[in-house]
Formats: structure tokens, C-alpha cells, sequence
């Protein structure tokens, strides 16, 4: 198996609305993203101040992505992690963490301090990221209002 990492970049935009649609309209997120909705959110990510992603492919075979931006606090630079998405049929294999470890050895070149995300309670991501030494923060609440 001949895996690669690289930037993730608006040239590699359509596969990754490919796969982004195909895993999150599966088991277990059942979403109901069209082409248009998924390009629409990528793109703005994409072009999201202080962007950062990359893309693993074997050989030409796109099997994951992983994106999201800096920010600075007033402790320094910080990195929102806004997007893991892994082919579905190969979840489970080490791809996510592969993606992952690499996301974090980059942004430590960068100097940036920290990583946050958000995700479901319960689900298998937050099992995931319990797994890489991620901790649920105490001090903060996500709080909703629906219009």
C-alpha cells in the first residue's frame, strides 16, 4: 500500500465532497448532504482564515481528510479541528489516527498550543478522540438555539 499524506487543496475538492457525502449519509450519522450542501461547507472551510488540512490517499485512492483553522487566545495560537472524515468501509483500521497524528505534528511545527473540536456525546468519535488523550473540557458548555 503506497499511502500519502498531502495539503489538502481546493484542486482536490471533488473527491472530497465524494467521500464526505458517502460517510457522513452512512451509519452511524445518517445525515442527508447533497452535492451541493457538502460542496457549499468544504468550500467554506476551505476558505476559512488560517485554513489547515490534509488528504491520505493510497496510491490515487482518496481514504480520509482532515481540516480546520488556527485562531488566536490570548494563551496563543490555538486549532479548531472542524472536519475527520475516513471512507467508511475502512474505518477502524488506524486511518483516522494516522491523519490525526500527522494533523498534530504539523500544527506543533507551527508552534500552535492546543486543539479543540466538537462532536457528538456517546458516539464512536468521542470514543476515538478519548483514545488519543483528548479530554471532554469541564470549563465550557456548547449551548444551542433553534431559530
Amino acid at each position: 500500500m503506497a499511502e500519502t499524506i498531502v495539503p489538502f487543496t481546493i484542486d482536490k475538492m471533488e473527491h472530497c465532497i465524494e467521500l464526505y457525502i458517502n460517510v457522513f449519509n452512512s451509519e452511524p450519522w445518517n445525515e442527508t448532504w447533497t452535492y451541493q450542501t457538502a460542496k457549499e461547507r468544504l468550500t467554506d472551510l476551505l476558505h476559512t482564515p488560517k485554513f489547515f488540512g490534509f488528504l491520505l490517499y493510497d496510491n490515487s485512492n482518496l481514504i480520509g481528510f482532515i481540516a480546520g483553522n488556527s485562531k488566536r487566545s490570548y494563551t496563543g495560537l490555538t486549532f479548531y479541528l472542524a472536519e475527520l472524515c475516513i471512507n467508511n468501509k475502512i474505518q477502524g483500521k488506524g486511518y483516522g489516527s494516522k491523519l490525526l497524528l500527522y494533523l498534530e505534528a504539523e500544527l506543533k511545527k507551527r508552534r500552535i498550543q492546543s486543539l479543540y473540536l466538537l462532536t457528538e456525546n456517546g458516539g464512536l468519535a468521542e470514543s476515538f478522540y478519548l483514545k488519543h488523550d483528548y479530554a471532554i473540557n469541564e470549563n465550557r458548555i456548547v449551548m444551542k438555539k433553534n431559530l
